[in-house]
């Protein structure tokens, strides 16, 4: 395993390793960068909610309230790689990514939660991707050639997307009625209810 010495460093962490920590570690903590609706359908038992928006928002006072032993989980890593990057940049160098997100963990054994069934945010966005490609390949073979530009726009959108490591229509499409939850996360309930760290400064091991 990468040791997590700089925030530039890639550190995974393996589903059946997160399920030992969780048994060995009382310092640990496991926070959810997915949506609330995403969390709410199947999430692993005992993580903190705390959506990539919101944690973005408040980096540098989350960063603040975590321990030596954080572990990061969304759908595949992309979120929460991208979390990493910016406690990273706030400071914190001792976060791992869990391979394969919560649905890694589940297929691994490890203890979830299940919620009602959902979509998850980035299945929606290879269907939207998809389908306005679809669209404007049709409209422009049966109504005009310039609804081609839609395909060629939403090509150029995923390759800046993965360009930068981020996803505009995946931000766009979170805040559809669908992907709302019953009560969505604020810094109140999500970010200042994470226990206080402790004052010992042990490092993950």
């Amino acid at each position: 395993m990468t040791s997590p010495t700089a925030a530039t460093a890639v550190t995974a962490l393996a589903p059946e390793t997160l399920r030992t920590w969780i048994t060995e570690h009382e310092d640990l903590i496991v926070i959810d960068v997915r949506s609330a609706a995403e969390y709410e359908s199947m999430h692993i038992k005992g993580s903190y909610n705390v959506p990539l928006p919101l944690l973005s928002e408040h980096t540098d006072e989350l960063a603040a309230r975590l321990g030596s032993r954080v572990v990061l989980v969304c759908q595949s890593g992309v979120r929460a790689e991208q979390a990493r990057q910016r406690l990273g940049k706030a400071g914190m160098d001792s976060t791992y990514v869990l391979t394969g997100g919560a649905p890694g963990f589940a297929a691994a054994g490890g203890d979830v939660v299940q919620g009602r069934d959902r979509w998850d945010l980035e299945r929606q966005v290879r269907l939207a991707a998809g389908s306005l490609v679809m669209l404007g390949l049709t409209g422009g073979r049966f109504i005009s050639p310039k609804v081609r530009v839609l395909a060629g726009a939403i090509g150029t959108g995923l390759t800046f997307s993965a360009a930068t490591n981020t996803c505009a229509m995946g931000k766009a499409l979170s805040v559809m009625p669908w992907n709302r939850a019953t009560t969505e996360p604020t810094r109140e309930s999500a970010i200042l209810q994470l226990p206080v760290p402790a004052t010992d400064g042990a490092a993950a091991a």
